[in-house]
């Protein structure tokens, strides 16, 4: 559970930067959105099952 939260916050700070960029990726940031809420749903079935 630790190794996926701490992936979670990894790229809540890559999104962050992408986002902060002049001229954001917007295919990257969709990707790194997209395996966020894959990871937060993962998530969710681990404590779901505890």
């Amino acid at each position: 559970m630790r190794a996926l939260e701490s992936r979670h916050a990894e790229l809540e700070t890559r999104i962050s930067a992408e986002g902060a960029r002049p001229r954001p990726n917007d295919v990257a940031l969709t990707r790194l959105k997209l395996e966020k809420l894959q990871l937060k749903e993962e998530m969710e079935k681990l404590r779901r099952a505890s």
